[in-house]
């Protein structure tokens, strides 16, 4: 594999400018359509149940479905974004969700809604890995882990979109027009994203030099300010990575070779712990809310407000994301929410349960901006990128198949403190193999950080021949 050293530290050194905003706006509007489809779901079922299309039953084999196809999507994403490259990738799996949501629409059965779901899955599933993927080869490191938690908080209004549209149309028009809008939406941005260009850190990886510096020049144009190549220490230290790579092919085999294990095992538990987390709190706090005694209205209320920390966290992650950091960002947050979800059981006020529960929400945002956004893309080299996050989170979407049954079996042993225990005991867990494992990339150019990996593999190599 040839890389021309210069493609990255010239990518890094450009001024911020319009075209990054753009790229920006164009994979967060085809993300923002995959979010709206999931969190259509509840509204949808709801009303298919109401009108006798569907029974609880199915509803669940469309619940699992989707499951089983973003997981689906979430592994073919990483092997078919490294091997024929981001654009392509992203550009495939919007058409399928797009197509499949327009046939979603028009399903005449729930049997066929629920096909049409498993394939909208897959892309549903992809687009999460090759969109914060493909944004992190772009933006210089000093904005990177920045861009990736704005990139999080704009996909996560989506769920006020989709509950306020739904409560607006589903009464009126019907379930239909909600998959008609998304697949809509999807399709349109599918046709805007054609002028998106190839990720040039991919291409070099390719052996496609030639091809990512005339894209790294046209990017330059439009940021108004051509940049020169790398000072010699920067050129000489990708060199030396390059060099030491140049026989590795981006095998999927190579994520657990001693060069990368501690990094997959660090974004396995990033994503683990994210997904965990999130769904043991914030899904299922309504219902705990209610079996604590609250009506259903007072239950609702609560919850809204504990939520409204979701866009706060997003935005104290954007404050702390490139000067905190990635590593220690995530094991101080993790720490942060263990002690609010220490905390939480002893509440007895409304105002109490509500305050930390708005905590532990900012909480889950904060750390869910810094991991699944910035920090497990940056973990892997360009050519293993998207596998490696591919990896993390289909380990991650299959953990969370299992976590409603750990949830409601120790709700129902133990009451909300199982629950709390359970998260709090996975918050840690990420802390302390975060802590050991993980490395630090804040404002640190991709390739160096892939060069630690480098590094690190071959002065183990020589500690071992020492002691040999």
């Amino acid at each position: 594999m040839q890389m021309d050293a210069s493609i990255g530290g010239r990518l890094d050194r450009l001024p911020l400018s319009g075209f990054h905003w753009r790229l920006l706006g164009l994979i967060a509007a085809g993300m923002y359509f995959d979010s709206f489809d999931i969190y259509i779901a509840g509204t949808v079922l709801a009303a298919m149940v109401h009108s006798g299309e569907s029974t609880l039953g199915q509803n669940a084999t469309f619940v699992s479905v989707t499951f089983i196809g973003m997981m689906t999507g979430a592994w073919l994403s990483g092997v078919l974004g490294d091997r024929f490259g981001r654009r392509f990738c992203y550009q495939f799996n919007l058409g399928i969700y797009g197509f499949a949501s327009i046939a979603a629409a028009l399903a005449p059965s729930i049997d066929w809604l629920i096909f049409f779901r498993l394939v909208m899955g897959i892309g549903m599933g992809a687009e999460i890995v090759v969109g914060y993927g493909t944004l992190s080869e772009f933006i210089p490191a000093s904005w990177r882990g920045r861009f990736g938690t704005i990139l999080n908080l704009i996909i996560n209004t989506s769920l006020f979109l989709s509950t306020f549209l739904g409560w607006l149309i589903v009464p009126q028009y019907g379930w239909r027009w909600m998959f008609a809008i998304a697949g809509c939406g999807a399709l349109f941005v599918w046709f805007l994203r054609k002028s998106m260009p190839e990720s040039p850190r991919w291409l070099a990886s390719r052996g496609r030099a030639g091809e990512a510096r005339q894209i790294v020049e046209r990017i330059e144009a439009a940021c108004g300010s051509p940049v020169d190549r790398p000072a010699s220490g920067t050129a000489s230290l990708t060199r030396e990575f390059h060099a030491s790579d140049a026989d590795d092919s981006g095998r999927l085999g190579d994520l657990f070779s001693r060069r990368l294990l501690t990094r997959t095992i660090t974004a396995i538990t990033v994503l683990v712990a994210l997904f965990t987390v999130n769904y043991a709190f914030v899904s299922w706090i309504p219902t705990f809310l209610v079996k604590q005694g609250h009506s259903v209205s007072n239950s609702l209320g609560i919850t809204a407000l504990m939520f409204a920390g979701g866009p706060v966290g997003s935005l104290i992650a954007f404050v702390l994301a490139e000067r905190v950091g990635r590593k220690w960002g995530i094991v101080l947050f993790s720490l942060v929410c263990a002690g609010f979800g220490i905390a939480y059981p002893f509440a007895q006020s409304a105002v109490a349960i509500t305050a930390l529960g708005f905590a532990i929400t900012a909480g889950i945002y904060v750390l869910s901006s810094f991991s699944v956004a910035t920090y497990v893309p940056e973990l892997f080299p360009t050519e293993l990128r998207l596998r490696g996050s591919g990896l993390a989170n289909t380990v991650g979407r299959a953990v969370s198949i299992v976590v409603p049954y750990a949830v409601a079996g120790a709700f129902m042993r133990f009451g909300i403190s199982g629950v709390l225990t359970l998260i709090v005991g996975t918050l840690l867990i990420q802390a302390l193999i975060v802590g050991v494992l993980g490395v630090e990339t804040k404002q640190r150019s991709l390739e160096a950080i892939a060069a630690d990996a480098a590094s690190e593999q071959a002065l183990q190599g020589g500690a071992r021949a020492a002691a040999e």
